[in-house]
């Protein structure tokens, strides 16, 4: 189970960057500002193809799935499965941000096609759950696996994120960011937490920490608050070599895991003013990434622990 889930998750992860960089890098050679530049009325050409990208690029990636992983295995009735109480919920935690950033991606190409908001919401910011959803349904028929309720409660909360937002303040004043550090131990069990920095930014989830930054002007209109300074609550967890205290045992194994809390200061790329499509387009890219700052770190909830640059 954890296996088949962790290289979904790195299939997830080349969607991601391909999709955000696709239509970019085959304009590499042209004027960059003229490009992506949001169009100010409907430019059906564009929207075009921005449906028949998705489409690509996401129906590509299931066929693949289905080609690599279900074809293989019995078929079921329609089931699901509790995984709720493993990896500290670090792997909920991943669905909701990648269901936000893939309906967030979704939203702003429609947006550079000149589609109208109600267009963006409804055919763009649902692009994630979409995605996902139909992943845990090929789970919920393999009789290997099953669909996770966890799963799917995690990538409807990613998409509500986002679109509660747009609805309610007509901008994005919380975002969900992801940070990464190496951590050892991964090394006393790569084949699930990985072998390796590529692999391991996506397979330990000792390493990961996934964060709600909030814009603090957008919240306070205070003029002596830089546009771009946000305040930053992350989510971790440390100790896990299996995926709860339950498998360990069952492997003869004894681990300590604790679920951590961090409070930091980051930077909301997208609120650096600058003329330039190019760089909107890029701090768009990376703004789904938190910014190495000072943090402090509760520890188990019972404990304190200061970092000058936490990663």
């Amino acid at each position: 189970m954890q296996n088949k889930k962790r290289i979904f998750t790195t299939i997830r992860a080349i969607v991601f960057t391909f999709f955000l960089f696709g239509q970019v890098s085959s304009y590499s050679q042209s004027s960059f500002n003229s490009f992506l530049k949001p169009s100010d009325t409907l430019n059906k050409n564009r929207k075009t193809n921005v449906f028949i990208t998705e489409a690509i690029i996401l129906g590509g990636t299931l066929i693949g799935l289905n080609q690599l992983w279900y074809k293989d295995y019995a078929k079921s009735n329609l089931h699901f499965i509790n995984d709720n109480e493993e990896w500290l919920q670090m792997d909920k935690a991943g669905h909701l941000y990648s269901s936000y950033h893939l309906g967030r991606i979704g939203a702003e190409a429609l947006n550079w096609s000149g589609a109208s908001e109600k267009e963006q919401l409804l055919y763009g910011a649902t692009l994630g759950l979409g995605f996902l959803t139909v992943v845990e349904v090929f789970d919920g028929f393999s009789q290997e696996w099953g669909a996770s309720s966890g799963d799917m409660i995690a990538n409807f909360s990613g998409t509500t994120l986002y679109v509660s937002q747009q609805l309610l303040w007509k901008e994005q004043r919380i975002i969900p960011k992801f940070s990464f550090h190496q951590t050892s131990y991964a090394n006393l069990r790569p084949k699930t937490l990985g072998d390796g920095l590529h692999e391991e930014i996506l397979k330990d989830y000792n390493g990961q920490t996934y964060w709600l930054s909030f814009n603090i002007n957008s919240f306070t209109k205070a003029k002596c608050i830089p546009k771009w300074l946000n305040f930053a609550l992350g989510y971790g967890g440390e100790g896990m070599i299996y995926s709860s205290n339950r498998e360990a045992k069952k492997n003869d194994f004894s681990q300590n895991i604790s679920r951590q809390l961090f409070l930091s200061l980051d930077v909301d790329l997208t609120k650096i003013e600058t003329k330039s499509s190019f760089l909107k387009t890029f701090f768009s890219v990376f703004n789904t990434v938190k910014i190495p700052a000072p943090t402090l770190q509760i520890v188990g909830f019972n404990g304190f622990k200061a970092h000058l640059v936490y990663f």
